[in-house]
């Protein structure tokens, strides 16, 4: 063993290399990432790493490879499980062979995702054993273990760290390489009765599940990740805490900082640490509860912990009172925090009538911090999607259209001044928006933006349903050649593969063709009057048609020199300002300047500018 200073993604990479990984494949997606390409940078040999086109694609490729006897793991974000569910319900009947671990990051807050979804509601819905990790260091050992159980019981297992858990760093301890599992599979071995998911089989299987729930559970309330925190003083019969996860963590930094504002109590309130969220380990729990009169329940999400402890009290007659989200003692959204979780306690222990606590609670009440100010999101200086959202404004003004949005950096197409983003619902569903919406207002020109890396994993099905069903609408693909907005992972239309491989780029162009686009043409949008005038004659077009704007990422590129303002050519309007937002361009002492940092030499605003005061390089006009 060794220590290594780790980011809580990269360790999880490297406790799954560690248990003999052979396969690991995922699709991007914040807060989950980084455990797919640390796992790249750190591949032995005998490990195929694989972006694949969708979380469905990956679940289904490490399935294969499961059934054959590799130990793989899948890695998404949360909504991306969603679209693995398909074969995720089918995979919990029929199980696996090799240990198969299916990494779903969450991301309370949401900090950068679309929900709140928790994944530990998603492991009681499919009955897939779920983990759930409080630090880093539980994190690298936790991966390890969820490979054994999965061996154990032949079923995939989810594990659920959460943002803070993920893009955490800490000093943990690893193992040597000398020490790394060795995992050699045996190879697919056919069994018709066992991977064909006939209706007899599923059946059967839904008992054997049914009868596996208690087992696991009982082998889970023994489990040395869950347990019941020390306390640091004599511990109350009264009192107590539940918690999990991250949760964990600020539930142990708020108990500390009560003790240190002499809130006597504190230090007496025991916590039951659930790092097996489903099946709950009901044992442990019943041990627990008989042990106290009142629990507060902190969670992040859903209230799975209460909930459970609420059924288990009920089950054996307990005169015990549960508390948390259900009873609003916890807020019920949003990110937890150590000042959240104290208050919560604080609360709880005015019940009981500590007499520190009324105190405590002034001395520290006038002290709070000024909120920091709100810093929006927005698309970066030169990103060309500023530039293909500005151009379709331009041609469709006037005219009745509806700008149906998707899930990728263009998302922030929405925001003033562009305000080009009327739908956005999940990852590649603006297609098919756009088609409903035309449907019911016929006079109204239907368009949906989608980016490159979002055309490959969702939206190739909507353009068929499309063609099809004669639709009429305008696909607009921003192809940027990147997964930009996860941190510019190489997708089909990129020409690499995460292993590293030179291979054939799939064109978007040809794709439409050959589905039955008969109007396809592509334009930079940062050559403005080309790029308005191809949107206002394609959307003349009958029937399906599409404008793919094709420039590279801003952050990709070598910027040019910045531009420059002439004053004695510049009116002061703003409307560079007020029709672009880009970020590069600022007010001062009244006068719009170049913020020559932030300026990538796109040169949209000239473009935009109507007495040509903006120059390129230094170069006054």
């Amino acid at each position: 063993m060794h220590t290594e200073f780790l980011m809580g993604n990269a360790a999880i990479a490297r406790g799954a290399i560690a248990s003999g990984l052979n396969l690991i494949a995922g699709y991007p997606g914040t807060p989950s990432t980084e455990v797919l390409e640390t796992a790249a940078k750190s591949r032995p040999d005998g490990l195929y790493v694989e972006w694949s086109v969708n979380e469905k694609a990956a679940l289904e490729l490490a399935a294969g490879a499961s059934y054959a006897g590799a130990r793989t793991m899948v890695t998404m974000k949360q909504v991306g499980l969603n679209v693995a569910s398909d074969p995720l319900m089918s995979l919990a009947y029929i199980g696996v062979k090799g240990g198969m671990v299916i990494l779903v990051a969450d991301d309370p807050g949401p900090i950068s995702s679309q929900t709140e979804q928790d994944t530990r509601t998603f492991a009681a819905y499919s009955k897939l054993p779920c983990f759930d990790p409080s630090t880093v260091q539980e994190a690298y050992e936790m991966i390890q273990d969820a490979y054994a159980y999965s061996e154990k019981y032949h079923t995939p297992v989810l594990f659920r760290p959460t943002t803070r858990i993920c893009h955490a760093y800490a000093s943990i301890e690893v193992k040597d390489e000398a020490e790394f599992a060795v995992n050699t599979p045996e190879g697919f071995v056919k069994d018709s009765t066992k991977w064909v998911i006939f209706p007899k089989l599923s059946r059967n299987a839904h008992e054997m599940i049914a009868k596996r729930e208690p087992v696991l559970s009982a082998d889970f309330s023994g489990y040395s990740k869950n347990r019941i925190a020390d306390s640091s003083g004599l511990p109350s019969r009264n009192l107590a805490l539940a918690s999990h996860g991250a949760s964990f963590a600020y539930t142990m930094d708020a108990l500390s900082l009560l003790d240190a504002e002499g809130i006597s109590q504190a230090k007496c309130l025991e916590v039951l640490k659930i790092s097996t969220p489903y099946p709950f380990p009901e044992e442990l729990g019943l041990k627990f509860l008989q042990a106290h009169d009142e629990v507060l329940c902190i969670e992040e999400l859903d209230p799975v912990i209460e909930r459970e402890l609420t059924y288990i009290a009920g089950k054996h007659h307990l005169n015990v009172t549960i508390r948390g989200k259900l009873t609003g003692d916890v807020t019920p959204a949003g990110e937890n925090s150590t000042e959240s979780v104290a208050e919560a306690i604080r609360k709880l222990l005015s019940g009981a009538g500590d007499s520190a606590l009324s105190a405590a609670s002034a001395a520290t009440g006038n002290d709070n911090p000024p909120a920091l100010p709100v810093r929006p999101p927005v698309l970066c200086a030169g990103c060309p999607h500023r530039a293909s959202f500005y151009a379709v404004k331009q041609a469709m003004k006037g005219k009745k259209a509806v700008f149906c949005g998707d899930i990728g950096c263009y998302t922030l197409g929405n925001a003033m001044p562009l305000d080009m983003v009327d739908t956005c619902l999940c990852m590649g569903a603006g297609l098919n928006i756009a088609q409903g919406i035309n449907r019911i207002e016929p006079d109204t020109t239907a368009f949906a933006f989608v980016g490159d890396s979002t055309f490959f994993a969702s939206a190739i099905t909507g353009v068929v349903n499309a063609v099809y069903n004669q639709a009429e609408m305008v696909l607009v693909v921003l192809d940027n050649s990147t997964t930009a907005m996860t941190g510019h992972q190489p997708h089909p239309g990129t020409g690499r593969t995460m292993m590293g491989e030179i291979v054939a780029k799939i064109d978007i162009e040809s794709v439409l063709r050959g589905i039955g686009v008969k109007t396809v043409e592509t334009v930079n949008p940062l050559e403005l009057s080309a790029a308005v005038e191809t949107v206002k004659r394609v959307a003349k077009e009958p029937g399906v048609k599409a404008v793919i704007f094709r420039s590279p990422c801003a952050v990709l590129v070598k910027p040019e020199k910045p531009a420059v303002i002439d004053p004695e050519k510049c009116i002061n309007c703003k409307r560079c300002v007020r029709e672009l937002g880009c970020p590069g361009l600022v007010i001062s002492e009244g006068k719009v300047q170049i913020e020559s940092a932030l300026c990538t030499g796109c040169m949209l605003c000239s473009q935009v500018c109507p007495t040509q005061a903006i120059g390129k390089g230094g170069q006054k006009e």
